[in-house]
């Protein structure tokens, strides 16, 4: 069995592979570009190398003929397509990027897909579109369901990215409906660990007090919204999600929230950040306006009993140990002497 990551060089694409090699006997084909950071998946270049289970092939998604060629290349029995420009911040000013990568480029990979299957009436992959809990937007307090948004919610979205995502997540069931592609789309809930990416919240907080522990920086924590809701899963946990849902009974055009249990203010989520500090009696905190978006989704709490009782999934590692791990991945990374942006 065969499986294709787009985005294996990013966080989830980078654990999802690890989870793979651990849980299953298929090999790994990753998608990646010729610009494509190594730092998250440098632990798999001996096996790269060796041509041990994992393949690294470059291909983008802005590039239709590298998609048919992937695709034709290996004919992977599971695809998982995890790349995106994934920055709701950055979006802003690239909007036109996040517009083209995310749905045009989606487009692109599931029309390779598509090819593939008419070229071939045997060739019938799994397809995970990764969309994002960002589809549902600004919900209102008053709006907001008690169990939690679920799948029926309406889509409200909040920042270029969230419209891209949108534009994924219906692409996903379109293949599925118009052409009987097994295609399923997620809507992930903000999921962190390590690895994580500094431009999102609680990845530049731990980079941030890493640095000031190791007095590169001074004990200032700089900050955006801090009242925003979120309800935080472990990146490991959100893997082995992803690889439920291609394996336990795939049902083609369906659609799935999923997210962890542990709901809190990001505000919390910084303090939760300092109080693993021996420097948390110093540090102080300052809201930087550039870190501001000019609207927020500020109310991301999943409901994900439709996926639970689908695939019987269940978060397994706690909020604390999660962001523990998240800050202690930074610890080393700073060690490392590399230089960082205060971003």
């Amino acid at each position: 069995m065969k499986a294709l990551i787009t985005g294996i060089t990013g966080m989830v694409g980078s654990h999802l592979a690890d989870y793979l090699l651990e849980n299953t006997d298929w090999d790994i084909c990753g998608v990646c570009r010729w610009r494509s950071p190594m730092d998250n998946v440098e632990h798999l270049v001996e096996r790269v190398n060796a041509k041990d289970r994992v393949f690294f092939d470059y291909a983008d998604l802005n590039d239709q003929i590298s998609l048919v060629t992937v695709i034709r290349k290996y004919r992977p029995d599971y695809i998982f397509h995890l790349a995106a420009q994934s920055y709701p911040l950055t979006s802003f000013t690239i909007p036109i990027d996040t517009l083209n990568t995310n749905v045009l480029g989606t487009c692109r990979l599931l029309e390779a897909v598509h090819l593939e299957m008419e070229n071939d009436n045997t060739y019938h992959p799994v397809i995970h579109v990764c969309a994002s809990s960002e589809v549902f937007g600004k919900i209102p307090a008053e709006k907001k369901p008690d169990t939690g948004i679920h799948e029926e919610c309406p889509f409200h979205p909040a920042s270029p990215y969230a419209i891209s995502k949108v534009g994924t997540d219906l692409l996903g069931r379109y293949y599925a409906e118009a052409y009987g592609m097994t295609v399923m789309t997620t809507r992930m809930f903000t999921h962190t660990g390590p690895r994580r990416g500094d431009v999102f919240h609680e990845s530049t907080f731990a980079k941030q007090i890493a640095m000031i522990e190791k007095g590169l920086i001074p004990p200032v924590v700089h900050v955006g919204n801090l009242d925003s809701l979120r309800t935080y899963a472990d990146v490991r946990d959100a893997v082995r999600a992803y690889y439920m849902l291609v394996t336990v009974n795939p049902v083609a055009g369906e659609y799935y929230n999923i997210g962890g249990s542990y709901t809190c203010l990001v505000g919390d989520t910084l303090r939760t950040l300092i109080s693993m500090s021996p420097m948390k009696g110093q540090i102080k905190v300052e809201v930087d306006p550039e870190r501001l978006r000019p609207i927020d989704a500020d109310l991301q709490v999943p409901d994900c009993r439709k996926f639970k009782a689908h695939t019987g999934w269940e978060p397994q590692i706690p909020y604390e140990q999660t962001m523990r791990d998240l800050l202690d991945y930074w610890r080393g990374r700073v060690a490392g002497g590399e230089r960082y942006l205060t971003r």
